[in-house]
């Protein structure tokens, strides 16, 4: 017999069948599922209510319904549109839990790694380039290959866990926010920003221009919050008319080129200082040292004075024309003192 109780379970099945839903789509499916509830048994005296309590609610109904399966019907604001955005969730973060995916482990493990090198972006910019997100493979210890690694981030974006610029750079979507929050926040608690308005997470948006203010907004929570007032809530500066001329946060906060070097989280003391100074090198773009630079040019003129260096080797252009001219330099100097012994 149909019940009351079957409008939560169509409602489930509903949102299992979606990755994510916006309030209002939210709002649409709860009503449908009353009316075929009602068109089931007539008799039952359900109505669908359209106040904010009756939803908020019904909400918390789901969820305690899910806590034995360590799921959540959980929401975040969208960092672009400022919509109220739905999605069902893990609460728990396990190797059961990661076992309930269309991805391999290789697969997860390379997806954080990208989502690493998104959180740790330079100057706030909380994306990466293709090919620094393509290089990710090197540091994982598997096969993968860099034209496999193409084809599995074209898997996240189409599936809806990274999103893809026109620049060709790639950043955390909803969806991944939802789901991740809570490993985000443990992980890289120096590098989540909140939103000074809506204290939510903050990848795309705005920062208060004057130095060392620690204010943050979203765009959506910057234009409502300048509707009223045009100070820095933190500061109380007064701030820039077009908010072009704020310091942006997000993807247009960084260059093409900028963030060559990889970048990798600083550990704890515990784990060790020997791993943790190998990770700070690591961090800086490759540069060749004054030592190693030195020695390289002591190991060029032994292969020189041996033979021709082997065909695997780099060797410099500039620098093969400024060895050239050194044996000539002194060939002319024994001349000129030849002529002044005589």
């Amino acid at each position: 017999m149909v019940s009351a109780n079957d409008v939560q379970r169509l409602f489930l099945q509903g949102v299992f069948s979606r990755s994510i839903l916006s309030f209002k789509h939210a709002q649409v499916l709860w009503e449908k599922c009353i009316d075929t509830v009602k068109a089931a048994n007539p008799t039952l005296d359900i109505r669908f209510p359209d106040k904010r309590e009756d939803w908020d609610l019904f909400v918390i109904s789901i969820n305690n319904s899910l806590n034995c399966l360590d799921l959540e019907f959980r929401h975040l604001t969208d960092e672009q549109t400022g919509r109220e955005m739905y999605a069902m969730v893990n609460s728990k973060d396990d190797e059961i839990a990661q076992m309930a995916t269309d991805y391999t482990p290789v697969e997860i493990a390379y997806f954080k790694a990208v989502v690493e090198q998104i959180m740790l972006a330079p100057h706030e910019a909380y994306s990466v380039s293709s090919l620094l997100a393509l290089r990710e493979v090197n540091s994982l210890k598997t096969t993968m290959t860099k034209a496999q690694a193409e084809i599995v981030l074209g898997s996240f974006v189409a599936k809806g866990w990274l999103l893809k610029s026109r620049r060709g750079r790639y950043s955390l979507s909803t969806r991944t926010l939802l789901e991740l929050l809570p490993y985000l926040k443990s992980s890289y608690p120096e590098d989540c920003l909140e939103c000074i308005i809506c204290y939510e997470i903050v990848t795309r948006g705005v920062a208060c221009s004057t130095p060392n203010c620690k204010a943050r907004l979203h765009y959506h929570c910057c234009k409502k919050y300048r509707s009223r007032n045009a100070k820095c809530p933190a500061c109380s500066q007064d701030w820039p008319q077009d908010l072009k001329n704020m310091t942006p946060v997000g993807e247009e906060a960084i260059k093409d080129g900028q963030d060559e070097g990889r970048r990798v989280r600083r550990k704890s003391p515990e784990d060790g200082s020997d791993e943790e100074d190998e990770e700070e090198m690591e961090v800086e773009p490759s540069q060749p040292s004054q030592t190693q630079t030195q020695s390289q040019r002591k190991g060029k003129g032994k292969s020189k004075g041996r033979g021709k260096p082997p065909a695997d080797m780099d060797v410099d252009e500039d620098e093969d024309e400024e060895d050239e001219e050194a044996p000539q330099q002194t060939q002319r100097n024994g001349r000129r003192r030849t002529t002044r012994t005589r």
